[in-house]
């Protein structure tokens, strides 16, 4: 069987010229609900004055919950009845912008990328509070979907595939209808309504006229990526009984699992779930997530949160002085990257899933590149392959080239850097801001000194002592680690002391070295918090409140009986009360 897709190949790919066609679309998206000004954050209906942001992972609590189902312990949250945070409403980020058109449109060339920068708020690039839709923004998903519309029915074989009704057989309307009603769904992760499908189909006869059949098919498509239905997941839910709150439904669900989960729009299996009203209970949606994890998306998202958590993702490129590091050339900033993602995708895919092996593991990943780099031998090809490390100098994230050099912002080791590091991203502790007027300079270059000797010297000054006095003891750990991650023995001619200091917390104290400190932190529950505590900021879109102790204490509860495993982590994040629930949508 032949398909008739039209003259596909024209150089302008509608009937209608761009700006008429644009104008033509932005007049349908008004018409469809969209509120609020350009420039302003879409608010969360059940909650008109936007959602209260916390300060970072809060109370873990000692209760036994899971999505509200069970009591608490004797010193942890009141978790008898569902009690949900904000549920705001999310916009795409760049990063599910560029997967779901991927999903959508077999588009593979990351188009979210040509849209402007995010404010990261939560720590991330997805906190639905600092999420504005600036007029740049809004020309640039003009101008991203009328380059992805025109690559869609361009390519002759993928438009065989998104619209592979015959028209010669049962016509251009009966195709137009089912190309609306089978896209337009995909594209809002639900069935269409009757407004929103009349709207497809006047843009597809505008688009039509004058011109070709996929003509017609490129202004549905540029139309749907510019609807907020498309841009936005926009949940009301409905009350769930006798509980005070609301639950998603279920084509609502489909897009929390799958965003949360792949980052991108539902599959079919998901749509069809939603559609036999199959994810209204917690078992349901424990299932489709057990599914969902086994899918080559998840490593994705993981691999996306890791990178962005870590600070390792601007590494690409990443210029150094030759002069301090002879041996350091622009290509292994991406090599660095590379070594972390493979070692994290087998801790937490192939091995035993664990967070303490992310911190004590001492192997790597390394291809012939990066092992001469290092100084391992016996290590050939371009490919990556588990290498077994000195477990004296090497153990997990900490030790490796792209935290080391990430966290040294010049040619010198900065402990306050790697201090604050440690002490922000892996325990999610404070730092106070620098009083009013204090202009913060790191300590000059003196050949004659050691890194320890400039910082304390530094430190000493009454105004820098509270900060540094935490920082700088956790970062002089590093002090065997120069600005490239290689292991040296002397600084500026003179003895090494990595010996350093942990202040707060349950690993407070001394220790010796990284790999020393590295341990402490694959063994304390407070670092295991930090971690579950990024993980709900990341996968819920904001940053954690006091009204999310139930779901904190949860997601805590099950990473302990986990014993830390990832995996489960993140099956957890779809049984708590944030995930099933939402704060009931007042009238």
């Amino acid at each position: 069987m032949r398909t008739h897709l039209g003259r596909a190949g024209a150089s302008h790919p509608t009937g209608l010229g761009r700006k008429a066609r644009a104008a033509l679309i932005l007049a349908v998206i008004g018409n469809a609900g969209c509120q609020g000004r350009i420039g302003e954050p879409m608010n969360d209906p059940g909650n008109p004055g936007g959602p209260t942001t916390g300060t970072g992972p809060g109370p873990t609590g000692t209760g036994t919950t899971t999505g509200g189902g069970t009591t608490s312990g004797p010193t942890g949250p009141n978790c008898t009845a569902p009690s949900p945070g904000a549920s705001p409403v999310r916009r795409l980020t760049r990063f599910e912008y560029s997967n779901t058109l991927r999903d959508l449109l077999n588009d593979n060339t990351s188009p979210g990328d040509f849209l402007p920068p995010e404010t990261k708020g939560n720590g991330f690039s997805n906190d639905a509070a600092e999420i504005t839709t600036p007029r740049l923004l809004v020309d640039a998903y003009q101008s991203v979907a009328h380059a992805a519309a025109t690559r869609a029915v361009t390519n002759v074989a993928n438009l065989a595939t998104l619209a592979p009704c015959n028209t010669t057989t049962l016509g251009e309307a009966a195709c137009s209808q089912q190309f609306v009603d089978g896209f337009g769904s995909r594209a809002f992760r639900r069935p269409l309504d009757a407004d929103e499908r009349t709207a497809f189909l006047g843009v597809f006869a505008a688009g039509r006229n004058g011109g070709a059949y996929a003509d017609g098919l490129a202004a549905v498509i540029e139309m749907a990526l510019q609807s907020p239905q498309f841009l936005y997941r926009v949940e009301l839910g409905v009350p769930a009984a006798n509980t005070g709150v609301a639950r998603p439904t279920s084509y609502e669900m489909a897009s929390r699992l799958s965003y949360l989960l792949w980052g991108s729009l539902p599959d079919d299996t998901l749509l069809a779930a939603a559609r036999a009203s199959q994810l209204d209970t917690k078992e349901q949606v424990l299932a489709q997530a057990t599914r969902m994890l086994g899918d080559p998306r998840t490593r994705q998202v993981v691999r996306y949160f890791h990178d962005t958590l870590y600070g390792i993702v601007g590494l690409d490129g990443l210029q150094r002085d030759t002069t301090f590091f002879p041996t350091y050339t622009a290509a292994l900033g991406t090599l660095f990257r590379q070594e972390t993602e493979q070692f994290l995708d087998s801790v937490v895919w192939d091995g035993a899933g664990d967070f303490a092996t992310m911190f004590s593991g001492s192997f790597t990943y390394l291809n012939a590149t990066l092992a001469n780099f290092y100084g391992v031998t016996g290590v050939t090809g371009d490919a990556f392959r588990r290498i077994d490390l000195d477990p004296t100098r090497r153990a997990g994230l900490l030790t490796q080239a792209s935290i080391l050099t990430s966290t040294t912002p010049g040619s010198h080791n900065n402990p306050v850097a790697r201090g604050k590091f440690v002490w922000t991203q892996v325990l999610c502790q404070a730092v106070p801001d620098p009083p009013p007027g204090l202009n913060v300079v790191e300590p000059p270059f003196d050949p004659t000194l050691t890194t320890r000797e400039r910082f304390i010297a530094h430190r000493n000054a009454p105004t820098c002592a509270a900060c540094h006095s935490r920082l700088d003891n956790i970062g002089f750990g590093f002090e065997h680690y120069n600005g490239v991650g290689l292991w040296q023995d002397l600084d500026n001619n003179k003895p090494i002391d990595d010996s350093g200091n942990i202040p707060d917390g349950d690993i407070a104290g001394d220790f010796q070295g990284a790999v020393n400190l590295a341990k402490k932190i694959a063994g304390s529950r407070g670092a295991r918090d930090c971690y579950v505590g990024q993980w709900l900021n990341f996968g819920y879109g904001r940053l954690e409140q006091t009204a999310d102790a139930c779901t904190r204490a949860a997601l805590g509860n099950a990473f302990e009986a986990s014993k830390g495993n990832v995996k489960n982590l993140l099956l957890a994040l779809t049984q708590t009360d944030d995930f099933l629930y939402r704060p009931l949508t007042q009238p």
